[in-house]
């Protein structure tokens, strides 16, 4: 599968999980759901992996822990917030720099409407995802 098409599925599964949840939960309430959901759809997730970050030529452990990482192509990073902040679409951005991973979403479940908490990321810019079609599926903009 594409970045393109691992990332429709994501926000499909991400936009029903919303509906049937609604926003207010913890954010790894709706972490461990998502990578379920993901999983049962045949994509190989991985929950809170560790990235390390090297600096001055020293590998340092502390990096950062990414949310999710679906089939080694796509990084989530999960939000269970009111609104999210620019801050947050910087760090999923330095987030893909480390990892050289080319496509990431921010997925805020604390939004009222799920289509409004989406933000896809892609070397270095930021989409949101503004149109949602009445049967759920979502086009990404």
């Amino acid at each position: 599968m594409t970045e393109n098409e691992i990332g429709k599925v994501v926000v499909d599964c991400a936009v029903k999980l919303h509906m049937e949840l609604g926003p207010g939960l913890l954010e790894s309430v709706y972490e461990v759901l998502l990578a379920h959901r993901l999983a049962s759809k045949g994509l190989k997730v991985e929950r809170q992996v560790h990235i390390p970050i090297e600096f001055d030529g020293i590998r340092f452990d502390e990096g950062f822990r990414a949310d999710l990482i679906v089939e080694e192509k796509v990084l989530v990073e999960l939000k269970s917030v009111e609104r999210t902040a620019k801050a947050h679409q910087k760090q999923v951005l330095t987030y893909l720099k480390l990892t050289g991973i080319k496509l990431g979403y921010l997925l805020n479940f604390g939004e009222a409407l799920m289509k409004d908490g989406i933000h896809r990321i892609l070397n270095g810019t930021v989409d949101s995802v503004v149109r949602t079609q009445s049967h759920g599926d979502t086009k990404h903009d």
